[in-house]
């Protein structure tokens, strides 16, 4: 694995650190490869209903998917050794007709059926010496600049190597290399592509590095602060800071901030990228209520973009349908969610919330090779609004205990020049997840 300059010395850094653990664990306990393995099952059934509203085709798709994920533990000694492992099918339930393309499920040959099956299986070797672990294979990530989407009826996964360490309360050190990716409506793998640019034809980037550290010193602060290369495409850094202040039993106050700077790099195959993104956000709870407030801003010429079908978006106001991510986009959300445990329903929440945003699509460079497809010369002042329903259900008790039920409305509305980007939209999601820890 080649690692660019400024990422090597972190590298260097965490592998002594995993030596040195390893000197110093000559006699510590391990939990043992058996003894601390787990086996967790997944069924979920997944029906999304994209409902266009300006005469385009509909994308209705209904699918059955399975997960299973084996974790082993470690082998005993200085240096502990262990296996991971997961394997996924997709089945079709319904979605044909010109009605496919949700996002569920592959997309078809242009028949407009997508296929009745999909299915992939992976595996990660994993080293570990007391407070650092090494994974190489197929990762499950979650991180600011590089996230698997989980938001589907199957996960995204990652194939390459990550490296971790907890040498320090309160602070977590990480970084990799990863070269692919399994989409989450796919069975092979393909390389590491964005949500938003379009790369030309037979053009990729070889491989995604990033690097980061997440600190939760003081209690109710969190902080974290990442980079990452998306090799010939662009670098991207990111810094959070939250705080929750528990005033007293009944009310807390929760102020946040979330930034990323996206610079072009290396060949720059989508193009000039310079796009400084952030939002803030102001939480109040009282009791099982909370209200939320958040802005969110845009400057750059290009949109605020991510890895493609990832959830590499830790802003405030990315919502169901929408991310609020355009050039020069400004928007505002407004948000009431309530827990109705309150209620003597414990299980039960829900959440509703309203956004809008303004965009100058003027600016954009219409002979970018990535982002063209966003100029508009009408849209100087283009807009768009969304409204968001989100309930959910999680079984408390009894055989069925953790079985969740997830009900999610939105819709989306443009003007002024915003409907060459996307249609007015109303888009439902029905989602029944049903987990099993086996062992």
């Amino acid at each position: 694995m080649r690692l660019p300059s400024r990422f090597t010395p972190l590298f260097i850094a965490m592998t002594a650190t995993m030596a040195a653990s390893a000197q110093a664990a000559d006699d510590s306990p391990a939990e043992g490869f058996v003894e601390g393995s787990s086996l967790k099952l997944n069924a979920r059934n997944y029906y999304m209903n994209r409902n266009r509203q300006q005469q385009a085709d509909d994308n209705i798709e209904w699918g059955q998917g399975f997960l299973g994920v084996f974790e082993s533990g470690y082998t005993e000694g200085a240096v502990g050794i262990g296996l991971d492992a997961h394997a996924m099918l997709g089945l079709k339930l319904d979605g044909g007709g010109g009605t496919d393309n949700s996002s569920i499920l592959p997309v078809s040959d242009g028949s407009g059926k997508a296929p009745g099956s999909f299915s992939t299986a992976g595996g990660t070797l994993k080293m570990r010496a007391l407070d650092t672990e090494l994974k190489a294979g197929d990762l499950f990530l979650a991180n600011p600049v590089i996230a698997g989407g989980e938001t589907r009826m199957l996960p995204q996964t990652f194939r390459g190597v990550s490296l971790t360490n907890h040498s320090f309360d309160g602070v977590m050190i990480e970084g990799g290399q990863a070269s692919f990716t399994k989409l989450y409506n796919q069975s092979g793998h393909t390389r590491i592509g964005t949500s938003y640019g379009s790369l030309p034809d037979d053009e990729h980037s070889q491989h995604l590095n990033w690097a980061g550290v997440a600190w939760s010193g003081l209690p109710g602060l969190t902080s974290n602060l990442y980079a990452a290369e998306l090799k010939d495409i662009w670098n991207q850094y990111y810094y959070d800071l939250d705080y929750t202040w528990a005033v007293n039993k009944l009310i807390s106050l929760n102020p946040g901030l979330h930034y990323y700077h996206t610079q072009d790099s290396g060949d720059a195959l989508l193009g000039k990228i310079d796009n400084n993104t952030y939002s803030l956000h102001f939480t109040v709870g009282v009791g099982y209520h909370s209200v939320t407030a958040a802005y969110q801003r845009v400057n750059g010429n290009t949109p605020f973009d991510y890895i493609n079908q990832g959830d590499s978006i830790f802003l405030d106001n990315s919502q169901q349908y929408s991310d609020f991510n355009g050039p020069n986009e400004r928007s505002w959300k407004l948000k009431y969610a309530y827990d109705f445990t309150g209620l003597g329903l414990p299980g039960l929440t829900s959440a509703m919330s309203w956004s809008h945003g303004e965009l100058d699509l003027t600016k954009v460079d219409p002979d970018s090779p990535g982002y063209a497809a966003w100029y508009n010369a009408d849209g100087k002042n283009a807009e768009h609004w969304e409204r968001d329903i989100d309930i959910k259900y999680v079984v408390q008790s009894g055989q069925a205990k953790n079985l969740a039920l997830h009900l999610q409305w939105a819709t989306n509305r443009g003007g002024n020049g915003y409907g060459t980007l996307d249609q007015d939209t109303d888009e439902y999601r029905v989602i029944v997840d049903y987990p099993i820890n086996v062992f």
